[in-house]
């Protein structure tokens, strides 16, 4: 059962609107601290899948793929810290530390064990959840990330025929200069990311683009998304140090895409985990959910099937 006093109706972000997914249903969570916004519907009994979305998306990178898995599972999707509608803390945003928020919003909640898919900076969340609750997780999909200290590259490429790719790293490295420049410039900065990254141009509309705009512009998110970056050597030194102590056991699928920025996720991963498996999806840019929910919603049903 959840805790009823760790669970409510509150919303720490209220200049941004809330948009309704059908059959599913708003809840914030106070995960330690740190209040977080969980989008839940589906099966109450069935296996929980919980989602993470990465930059500069929020819950919302997973409504086409929600109601494709809500018919067989209970479906979580949870913004991270400074994302969507979860709180904006000053500090904490190394991944070991948000993914003790995480976790102990799937345990307010009333989740004993659980499945992950998490694409980018989800995913970097995601890899040091499950170095941290391994015997809590039921298996984890990887969707296209370079994780600190584990696959994302030291260095930055100069050739422009790869540079597009992994710019951004070392700008948001940068103190104060990226807010000084994006500060009332979100939409335009989302949109290159959402339009660049995509294989297909139309994947996002209008509605997407302000929707992320406005997230990141509301109480802090441009600040807290750029404190992934910056946080990511700590996020990589704690890595290191867990992987110091063990591999990873628990079943790890990775997806990835025919036009994304890792090539072969499993690959990637598997020098640190027993059990990997892959898949690549065709038709697809980086945001993978968004441009083809279908083939990643079977992925992970078929995922749960294997391991159940």
């Amino acid at each position: 059962m959840e805790d009823p006093m760790t669970v409510s109706e509150g919303n720490p972000v209220r200049d941004l609107p809330l948009h309704d997914l059908a059959g599913f249903t708003h809840r914030w969570v106070d995960a330690d601290g740190v209040h977080l916004h969980a989008v839940e519907g589906g099966r109450p009994a069935g296996p929980a899948v919980v989602l993470l979305a990465g930059f500069p998306q929020t819950w919302r990178a997973w409504r086409k793929v929600m109601p494709s898995l809500a018919g067989r599972f209970r479906v979580i999707a949870i913004d991270l810290p400074g994302q969507g509608h979860s709180e904006r803390p000053e500090r904490g945003y190394d991944t070991h530390t948000v993914a003790a928020h995480v976790h102990a919003t799937v345990k307010a909640l009333g989740v004993p064990a659980y499945w992950l898919a998490a694409h980018d900076i989800g995913a970097w969340v995601a890899f040091s959840l499950a170095l941290n609750h391994e015997s809590q997780l039921r298996g984890v999909a990887l969707l296209d990330a370079g994780i600190p200290g584990i696959t994302l590259p030291q260095t930055i490429p100069t050739d422009p025929a790869r540079a597009w790719k992994t710019w951004h790293f070392a700008f948001h490295l940068v103190p104060d200069l990226p807010e000084t420049l994006l500060a009332g410039r979100e939409r335009e900065y989302v949109g290159w990311f959402l339009k660049v990254k995509a294989l297909a141009p139309g994947t996002f509309d209008d509605a997407d683009l302000d929707h992320y705009a406005a997230a990141l512009a509301a109480d802090g998110g441009l600040r807290a998304s750029l404190a992934y970056y910056r946080d990511a050597a700590e996020s990589a030194r704690k890595n290191h140090q867990a992987l110091n102590r063990q591999h990873l056991t628990v079943p790890i699928l990775g997806i990835s895409s025919s036009h994304g920025s890792i090539p072969d996720m499993a690959a990637s991963i598997s020098p640190w985990a027993d059990n990997t498996t892959g898949v690549i999806v065709p038709g697809a840019g980086h945001f993978i959910p968004d441009e083809q929910p279908e083939a990643v919603a079977a992925a992970i049903a078929d995922f749960i099937a294997g391991g159940d």
